[in-house]
């Protein structure tokens, strides 16, 4: 496909973005093709900032194609750049978390995306230059400037035209351009045409890795469904469960044993006290035949290293004989060198508590980590337009530790309008009102206070 043609096609295609016949308002074009810019390992063609100059060194964030060749035949790599003078009003923009992950969203397993779209000191990684070795003289020229690209192996294909499309619409989301129903429509077209979807099936992968690995830890916000995955995964393996939660007074005695003292008429007496994990220990050895199940609800909100004391030893993963010569006592009289095949554990962590004990590497170490990620439910009680309002919100402005917070679908289920309204009002609003007093998300705040003032006319903060 001639530059020409792709020239064409890239101009027209950015109009279903939002893009106005004065086009001035949105972009310059910079064309630099001619055949001495190829020489030099200047060649190159895109949208800038509106506010900058027709030629000579420019400011902020630009889409850019480099062609092949002067032909248009050999690879291409398109891109996010920035002008080579830096950032003037773009800086901003380049740490919203939302661009990059849009960016991360549509590009091939060729691709690059940087960690951090505001780092203009670090080149492209050697092994993506290797990949396109005859632009490597125009590549070395921008190489730090470039946060995102893309190989581009066939350039008038279908799928690397929804390719370009796709770059298109994510850079006029980020220059606001989606203005109308019809662009914003155009926009989730061209990113539903190159996205990749996953569908994962929790249940199944959390299942698998429990009877693979054994003791394995649930992690995920608010509303998620921790327990009740860990309820499904029981009745699914059909194990006889046991249960119990941490709090912060939680001990040994709580979860092991201890013993406790009782003033009777005569005198004082001491009484055992077996633990949620003594009993169900104890009931998987003597019911080999069984899968034996110990729930550990909110198991992060003790201490665990205490908890555990030398029971820590025996949730060593994959126990060589060696190991398991050595027993540890359970409590007088029980004594365990190996946990058995059929005994399985599953904690649950909320990730949204910041009043959390932390969890040591030494333990991290013994159990297997699954998150658990807010999504949609395919439930007629299942509010998602409001579900999706929240999460495009997290998604554009929460940093990667403040992802974590994003309340789960379990938020966004009701019986009637009223009940979600009621549930918005006094559960939903009071959890963001927290993360905000707590200084988390403050760049969203505007935003999901308009959510509020939108669904239940009432602000986050009085």
């Amino acid at each position: 496909m001639p530059i020409d043609a792709v020239i064409d096609f890239v101009k027209n295609e950015i109009k279903k973005y939002g893009v106005r016949d004065d086009t001035s308002k949105y972009y310059v074009f910079r064309n630099n093709t001619k055949p001495k810019a190829f020489e030099e390992g200047k060649a190159f063609f895109g949208f800038i900032h509106p506010d900058e100059e027709p030629t000579g060194a420019y400011h902020d964030f630009c889409i850019v194609l480099f062609p092949g060749d002067n032909t248009g035949s050999d690879k291409w790599v398109l891109s996010l750049g920035v002008g080579s003078l830096g950032f003037l009003n773009d800086y901003e923009l380049s740490t919203r978390p939302g661009l990059r992950r849009l960016f991360q969203s549509i590009i091939s397993s060729d691709g690059f995306c940087k960690t951090d779209f505001s780092d203009l000191e670090r080149s492209l990684p050697g092994d993506f230059l290797d990949k396109v070795p005859h632009l490597s003289k125009t590549l070395d020229r921008y190489s730090k400037v470039l946060p995102v690209c893309e190989i581009i192996e066939d350039i008038g294909s279908e799928e690397n035209k929804k390719r370009i499309s796709a770059f298109l619409a994510v850079y006029a989301k980020a220059r606001g351009w989606l203005r109308y129903k019809k662009h914003k429509q155009n926009y989730e077209n061209a990113l539903k045409d190159i996205q990749i979807e996953k569908t994962v099936n929790y249940e199944e992968e959390a299942k698998s890795l429990l009877l693979k690995r054994k003791f394995v830890i649930l992690t995920g916000a608010p509303g998620v469904g921790k327990t009740r995955l860990a309820k499904i995964i029981s009745k699914s393996i059909k194990a006889h469960t046991f249960f119990t939660q941490f709090h912060a007074e939680t001990d040994y005695s709580d979860f092991i044993y201890g013993i406790i003292p009782n003033l009777g008429a005569d005198g004082l007496e001491y009484t055992e006290k077996f633990g949620a994990f003594n009993k169900s220990l104890n009931f998987a050895i003597k019911n080999p035949e069984i899968n034996v199940l110990l729930i550990v609800d909110e198991i992060n909100r003790a201490n665990l290293a205490n908890i555990l004391g030398p029971v820590f030893y025996l949730f060593e993963y994959r126990m060589d004989d060696l190991e398991a010569s050595e027993s540890v006592e359970i409590c007088p009289g029980f004594n365990v060198s190996i946990i058995p095949s059929n005994f399985f554990m599953i904690g649950t962590m909320n990730t949204a508590d910041r009043s959390l004990a932390v969890v040591d590497f030494a333990l991290r170490r013994r159990f297997a980590w699954y998150e658990l990620k807010p999504s949609p439910i395919d439930n007629e009680k299942f509010y998602v337009n409001d579900f999706q309002a929240i999460a495009n919100i997290f998604q554009w402005y929460a940093n990667s530790d403040e992802l974590n917070l994003q309340p789960g679908q379990g938020y966004f289920l009701a019986d009637s309008e009223e009940e979600f309204l009621t549930r918005a009002k006094y559960e939903l609003l009071p959890l963001i009102r927290e993360y905000l007093q707590e200084q988390l998300l403050l760049s969203a705040k505007e935003e999901l206070n308009n959510y509020f003032l939108g669904r239940i006319s009432k602000p986050i903060f009085e």
